[in-house]
């Protein structure tokens, strides 16, 4: 336990380096026309929020790929509808559907389904408008309920919470942008068929960057380190993954965007296990399409 604290304490270091990072890197050049990060990230979030009385529509696809043996694929499709109800605030609703193509994985039953899986409300509050403050910050809370259990697509009752700061910063004024992501997602599992209730968490850190390479498209990537506990409290570590992977953002209209990004697992290892990778609590690669629509 107390060789855990001291990993923990120094993970926290950590970040706290990385968030001092971001906040200390001097933008270059002359101040131009800014970026809109809301967006253009695919696994992670920037710290704008939209503009009041703006309302759109999402569609986010992710795929999820490969586990330790057999064959695992496994799809969501997430329907959001995003408002802006006052200055530096936004909500999200969104509902979710799943397909899985599960077949010899350890651990897991075979399984070929399709079904609705989720319901959820995302709350964003931006603290610092980057604009004029050294960089932006937001918070984001997302609480979700949900019927299908997201790895192993077996029936279940499940709660789940995200929480997430992100920061960011031009690095170059309209030229490239880097962003911060701490999260805590906690979350709580009932399984009617034998009556048991589970509990586990997952802290993350990621960092990213995207670059304007015409005035309508952005190209950067993504790095993203988690570690995965049971337990809501940290209590013990299962397993730890970092995915790397490059992002892709399109300005299709002036109305419509475009956001495609995939990562593969580089690095990771689970709780007990001297394997290079942990394909057990994380898979080998993920994958996200993410169109949006103002209207």
């Amino acid at each position: 336990m107390s060789f855990e604290i001291k990993r923990g304490r120094r993970w926290v270091g950590v970040l706290c380096a990385a968030i001092a990072g971001v906040a200390a890197v001097p933008p270059l050049g002359a101040c131009a026309e800014g970026f809109d990060t809301e967006h253009i990230f695919g696994f992670m979030i920037g710290s704008d929020v939209g503009d009041v009385g703006e309302r759109e529509f999402q569609s986010q696809t992710t795929g999820r790929f490969a586990k330790d043996g057999g064959r695992y694929r496994a799809l969501n499709q997430e329907m959001e509808l995003e408002l802006v109800p006052a200055p530096n605030f936004r909500v999200e609703l969104g509902t979710s559907f799943s397909a899985y193509d599960i077949n010899r994985v350890p651990g897991f039953d075979d399984r070929r389904q399709l079904s609705w899986q989720s319901v959820s409300v995302d709350f964003r509050y931006r603290f610092l408008d980057r604009e004029a403050a050294p960089f932006g910050m937001t918070v984001a809370l997302e609480t979700r309920a949900g019927r299908v259990d997201e790895t192993t697509a077996a029936a279940v009752r499940s709660y789940g919470t995200d929480l997430t700061v992100a920061f960011d910063r031009e690095v170059i004024p309209n030229f490239a942008v880097a962003a911060l992501n701490v999260s805590y997602e906690p979350e709580w599992t009932r399984i009617p068929r034998n009556g048991t209730a589970e509990q586990d968490a997952t802290i993350g850190v990621a960092f990213g960057l995207m670059a304007k390479v015409r005035s309508d498209i952005l190209i950067g990537g993504e790095a993203r380190y988690f570690r995965k506990y049971e337990g809501i409290g940290l209590d013990e570590l299962s397993g730890q993954a970092l995915f790397i992977g490059p992002t892709a953002y399109f300005q299709l209209s002036e109305r419509s965007r475009l956001t495609a990004t995939w990562s593969v697992q580089a690095w990771g290892q689970r709780a007990g296990s001297n394997a290079a990778l942990d394909l057990v609590n994380f898979e080998r690669h993920q994958a996200r399409l993410v169109y949006g629509l103002n209207f």
